[in-house]
């Protein structure tokens, strides 16, 4: 029955139709039952709050009538001069107050009684050292030390509460006390804690018995000192900070402390110290290894642990302490147990940073730098005595502390510059990332206060106080490191390796061997000494501890026995040859059959000529291996008659003489053990090729023979290749940097004279066939992601090996490459809509001849890069007038090489002539000082740049240390021979002086002459008052050859690479080396190949190569002077030197056109010959010659048209 009422429907359940779901219902009902519990928690916490503030309240008020009654009776008990038994002080006296002082708080400014609190220290502290002092034993609180065991556990607890207060008085700024209170307290504290550590000041002690247990007593006190709970060594370490601040200079200690606040820090160094001395005292008590002497060594390592995590840790710990208490620190007892424990791998972990609140703002800096650095900088200082105020003479002949365990401190070193590692390695590479951008985008990188050992600071000051403090602490740090880059630091090190008991009078050591509890160590040997100074090499670089070179490469490059020491270690470690010489390249001649066995004296020929063949490949024009001579042109013709086949075996033969096995996998083929060694070795003989002479390098052959030198070029050639070529990029960048600079070190000076066959530096890429197209898009592509970085050898490939040693390509193939760099840019530039060919859009200049440098400066100049377009020249003669003739390219060439000509002419001031037979050409120093002289030298920086660009050859070439400027590369300290032959002398007497420099009264400023005026330059800051002596003699010569190579002439070179550098992009030019760019600038000798032109030379007109006329000309040539042949090349091409690959290369080809003039037959013989000269289209190479009848004419025709130096009005 259906309802049609209109009433609310109603469930059988009593419910409305619009009930509520069973999941909200639940939800409700959760939330209710949350809010109940929330009101709950409520009242409990709230009962908790004011049952905690209740409990505070009535303990402050027990606190309170505990303090006024002891108060009271301390009081009643001075007034009545009554004195304590042990027992009483301890239950009446000491056990109220160490109630009243529970908390270290109770004595900050924070608290509120901590005024009242201070005010009983001192009284309670006195009747303290009154009671040990005592000489009656109920009297001396210390006999409850002896005690029962009740006595004993209450003595500890309150020596312990005691210990702590003490420390906390230390640590307090006294900020809450008066002044007397500031004054008096620390150093009652002190008292106290040395009195209570110390059973030979408990007076009432005289039976042996109790001497032994007052003896456990103190160490078992000495040992809960160690274990962090007192916070002595953080109340140290804030005392120090606090009250001694860093001094401005290593030698100024600021005014003696006052008599309490020394006395006060000389009781805590000796509270810091004496856990390790009372630690080792009682292991050399105990022969036998028991339980207790393995939990005494766990003490005293702790004990060594605690000191070094927050005493060693101070940043320039031995400036800030008085002088009187650093050799205390500087004790066997001492250092001992702290090398031990800096030499464990993980340790410098326990250097937890501290937040000091009362430290001022950069001391507070200084604590974000890893504690590392300040041990090790403290440890160098303490373990060599420097930063104390030392003496010349001792900082010349120094020597470590008597005692110490050279091989401990080499690890000890070696960990903590470990540690330092990711630190350094991520400072570099925000150094790095700087580099790329502009001040403005850096200035939001966080410098993680790294910068605090940079010039600028890493943060924004009010002042410039900050930057001048900064730099007191960075020329700290280099006092406190300087043992390190002295040459007796190395030498003793060196050394030890060589007799392991050196200076090993370790007393630690000693009583560990009698308590048989370590083994006997490893002797200190020099791979851990390798490893010390690598890492010392990038922390130096990293914190830009020096301007200008490195100073331990300085002392590494002056030690006698370092490199035979490295070498010998790894031509073992690496199973190098020692030698690869003449003996070597026989044995390999002859284990090849190139004979038939039957015929023995074939066999001998045909070995002579494979031999002859190999040595004219492999030999260079100039000095050779050995300082031969040139090989004579007659010679040459041995070549034509050996078999090529065996030619290409012999060429093979020689490559793999100088490609080793053992580097073939680069830097991930070396040992590890091997790498720290390979790389200190790369960084130091880098070094020293800077500055050594030709006659140490080739005469004397110290420290290295040339066959030992081959073998070091060899290896580094190989590895750096492989390494370069690898795809995995797991190398050791260190290593490869190293051996990079090293590599490219030999390479130069090779190129400079001769001592490594030319296969050597071939020799890894011998296989490596790669087209020209793609290698110079490789290299486009490694230079332009390279450029900012700087960091080429992090490319792999074919582009990195271009960018970082292109030497292992043929010369030949690098031309190719520069020259597809040039047609790539040209299509780029066409491309843009700009003119590199004839045509629309050209650029027209006219000049006078002889006016050609000033004309071409005033409409060439200030053209930039725009000069990479087409340029049309017209010549105006002496009449005003121009001259006949269109530039189609030859007026151009004709232009570019007359100015240069004249430009770079020794008379016309800009540029002289070196010393030296060739008389190559170097800008004049003094061409900075002229009017427009920079700009000058800007123009024929971009003059050069263009006729690189066009392939122009011209007349002059530049001496290879100018050309080194411009490539970017380093130069030797014999170029300077070239600028200035005394000043070279001077400074090779000073370098080889055995005498006292001294002597010499040098100092680092040298005078400059300009212009009749003399100024004094310094070679270093203060130069003026550092002297020259045997220890920085080479850094002097150094600085000397830097000022007169590089200084000197920098605004020059910076002003001709800036024109260079607006047509040709300087990695174009990195392909080469300097003797190579003149070859690409120049041509290389004076003279060409007749036979190379005739070969390539077209025939027009009519003539053919058998017509009369053309082997009249041949005859002619072949019979010129060399001067003359290269005229006749000027005339025809408008360049007078041959194309750098031949004249295969020469574009249009070398073309001889008939011109037909009307000549009687018998000319031939007699007669009137053809009177018409000779003329040339230079545009097009082609030589017009007219049909000559006789040789004579022919000849004197010639001589007179490419003689005349007229122009196009000869003809």
């Amino acid at each position: 029955m259906q309802h049609s009422g209109r009433g609310p429907k109603v469930s059988l359940r009593g419910a409305s139709a619009k009930e509520v779901s069973r999941d909200a219902l639940l939800e409700k009902v959760a939330q209710e039952r949350a809010s109940r519990l929330l009101v709950r928690k409520s009242a409990a916490a709230a009962l908790l709050v004011q049952r905690f503030w209740r409990g505070r309240k009535v303990a402050c008020e027990a606190a309170e009538r505990e303090g006024a009654e002891w108060d009271a009776e301390f009081r009643a008990n001075q007034q009545k001069s009554q004195s304590y038994s042990a027992h009483d002080l301890s239950r009446k006296v000491l056990r109220p107050f160490l109630f009243l002082l529970r908390h270290p708080s109770g004595l900050s400014a924070d608290f509120p009684r901590a005024a009242k609190n201070a005010s009983r220290i001192a009284p309670c502290f006195k009747l303290l050292l009154d009671s040990i002092s005592a000489t009656d034993l109920q009297s001396n609180y210390c006999s409850l030390a002896v005690g029962s065991v009740e006595e004993q556990s209450v003595w500890v607890y309150q020596a312990h509460k005691i210990l702590e207060l003490c420390s906390a008085v230390l640590a307090n700024d006294g900020s809450a006390w008066t002044s007397s209170e500031r004054q008096i307290l620390p150093g009652l504290a002190m008292r106290v804690m040395v009195a209570m550590s110390d059973a030979s000041m408990w007076k009432a002690f005289s039976q042996q018995e109790n001497l032994v247990k007052a003896n456990a007593g103190v160490l078992s006190l000495v040992e809960w000192l160690v274990q962090g709970r007192s916070g002595l060594y953080e109340a140290i370490r804030s005392y120090v900070f606090t009250n001694f601040p860093i001094p401005k200079t290593s030698t100024d200690h600021g005014h003696p402390p006052e008599r309490d606040k020394f006395i006060v820090t000389a009781s805590a160094m000796t509270m810091a110290l004496r856990p390790m001395n009372v630690l080792s005292a009682a292991l050399s008590d105990r022969k036998e290894v028991n339980q207790e002497v393995v939990k005494l060594r766990e003490s005293s390592s702790c004990a060594a642990d605690v000191f070094v995590a927050h005493i060693l840790t101070i940043p320039f710990l031995i400036q800030r302490l008085p002088p009187s208490l650093v050799p205390a620190l500087q004790h066997p007892s001492v250092l001992a147990p702290c090398l031990r424990s800096l030499g464990v791998p993980g340790s410098t972990q326990k250097f937890a940073a501290s937040t000091l609140s009362h430290a001022s703002k950069v001391e507070q800096e200084l604590e974000y730098v890893p504690r590392s650095l300040w041990a090790l900088a403290n440890l160098v200082s303490l373990v060599s005595g420097s930063g104390i105020g030392t003496s010349k003479s001792k900082e010349i002949g120094g020597r470590f502390v008597k005692g110490l365990n050279l091989g401990d401190y080499v690890k000890a070193l070696c960990c903590l510059l470990s540690d330092l590692s990711p630190w350094i390695e991520t400072k570099q590479q925000q150094q790095r990332f700087k580099s790329r951008y502009t001040a403005e985008d850096s200035d939001d990188i966080d410098g993680d206060h790294l910068d605090i050992f940079l010039a600028s600071p890493h943060s924004p000051s009010d002042d410039d106080d900050g930057d001048g403090d900064r730099r007191d602490f960075l020329q700290l740090l280099r006092d406190n490191l300087k043992p390190v880059y002295q040459s007796w630091h190395l030498q003793q090190l060196l050394e030890a390796c060589k007799t392991p008991s050196f200076m090993n009078e370790d007393v630690f050591e000693i009583q560990d061997l009698q308590a048989n509890a370590l083994p006997t160590r490893k002797p200190l040997g020099l791979l851990e000494v390798a490893k010390l100074y690598s890492s010392f090499l990038a922390a130096f670089t990293a914190f830009k501890l020096s301007s200008g070179p490195c100073p331990i490469l300085d002392v590494l490059a002056l030690s006698q026995s370092l490199f035979p020491l490295l070498w010998d270690w790894l031509t073992s470690a690496l199973n190098l040859p020692s030698s690869v010489g003449v003996s070597s390249r026989a044995a390999l001649e002859t284990s090849r059959n190139f004979g038939t066995p039957k015929d023995c004296s074939a066999a001998k020929t045909t070995g002579g000529k494979w031999a002859a063949a190999l040595v004219l490949r492999m030999r260079t024009k100039g000095t050779g291996a050995e300082g031969s001579s040139t090989t004579e042109k007659g010679s040459s013709s041995n070549l034509e008659k050996v078999d090529p086949t065996r030619e290409s075996e012999a060429s093979e033969g020689a490559f793999q003489l100088w490609s080793f096995d053992s580097m073939r996998r680069g830097p991930a083929g070396i040992p590890a053990d091997a790498v720290p060694v390979l790389t200190l070795f790369c960084d130091a003989y880098a070094h020293l090729l800077v500055v050594m002479d030709d006659e140490q390098f080739y005469e004397r052959q110290f420290p290295f023979t040339l066959e030992q030198q081959r073998v070091i070029a060899a290896m580094l050639n190989t590895m750096v290749y492989n390494g370069l070529m690898a795809a995995s990029k797991s190398q050791n960048a260190a290593l490869m940097d190293a051996a990079i600079r090293c590599l490219r070190s030999l390479y130069e000076r090779d190129c400079r004279r001769s001592f490594c066959d030319p296969a050597l530096w071939l020799a890894p890429a011998a296989s490596l066939d790669v087209p020209i197209a793609n290698a110079a898009r490789l290299h486009r592509e490694v230079s332009a992601s390279s450029a900012k970085m700087r960091d080429f050898f992090q490319a792999s490939g074919l582009g990195g090996v271009l960018s970082t040693i292109p030497h292992v390509l043929p010369f030949e193939k690098r031309v190719h490459i520069f020259r597809d760099h040039v047609k790539q840019d040209k299509m780029a530039k066409r491309m843009g809509g700009e003119a590199v060919g004839p045509g629309p859009g050209t650029i027209e200049i006219a000049v006078r001849r002889d006016h050609i440098v000033e004309d071409g400066f005033a409409q060439l100049n200030g053209l930039g890069s725009k000069l990479k377009c087409c340029i049309n020249v017209s010549f105006v003669n002496e009449l005003g007038l121009s001259e006949a003739g269109l530039d189609y390219g030859g007026l151009f060439k004709e232009f570019l090489t007359n100015l240069a000509k004249a430009a770079f002419d020794p008379g016309y001031g800009l540029f002289v002539q070196t010393a030296t037979e060739e008389g190559l050409l170097y800008p004049h120093s003094a061409a900075a000082s002229l009017g427009h002289g920079l700009q000058m030298i800007e123009f024929l920086g971009q003059i050069i740049g263009k006729a690189l660009y066009e392939g122009i050859l011209l007349e002059y070439s530049f001496s290879p240390l100018f050309v080194s400027k411009l490539l970017g590369r380093s130069s030797f300290l014999d170029d300077l021979s070239s600028l200035d032959v005394e000043l070279h002398r001077n400074l090779m007497y000073l370098k080889h002086y055995e005498d006292d420099a001294r002597d010499l009264a040098l100092d680092f400023t040298v005078t400059q002459e300009l212009f009749g005026r003399h100024t004094v330059v310094e070679l270093r800051p203060g130069g003026a008052d550092i002297p020259v002596t045997n220890e920085n003699k080479l850094a002097y010569v150094y600085a000397m050859a830097d000022y007169k190579l590089n200084r000197q002439m920098r605004p020059v070179i910076q002003a001709f690479i800036k024109g260079l550098s607006d047509l040709i992009a300087p990695s174009w030019l990195g392909l080469f080396s300097a003797k190579e760019f003149n070859q690409l600038l120049s041509g290389g000798e004076h003279d060409f190949d007749v036979e190379d032109l005739r070969a390539h030379t077209r025939y027009t007109g009519g003539f053919t190569e058998s017509s009369r006329t053309v082997k009249l000309f041949w005859e002619v040539v072949t019979g010129f002077e060399a001067h003359e042949r290269c005229a006749l090349l000027k005339f025809v091409t408008s360049c007078s030197r041959a194309p750098l690959l031949g004249f295969k290369h020469l574009q249009p080809a070398f073309t001889i056109h008939k011109v037909v003039c009307d000549a009687p037959v018998w000319a031939i013989i007699g007669g009137p010959d053809v009177e018409r000269l000779p003329s040339a289209s230079t545009c097009y190479n082609t030589l017009k010659l007219p049909t000559y009848k006789r040789l004579s004419t022919l000849r004197e025709k010639l001589r007179y048209a490419i003689l005349s130096n007229a122009g196009f009005e000869l003809s």
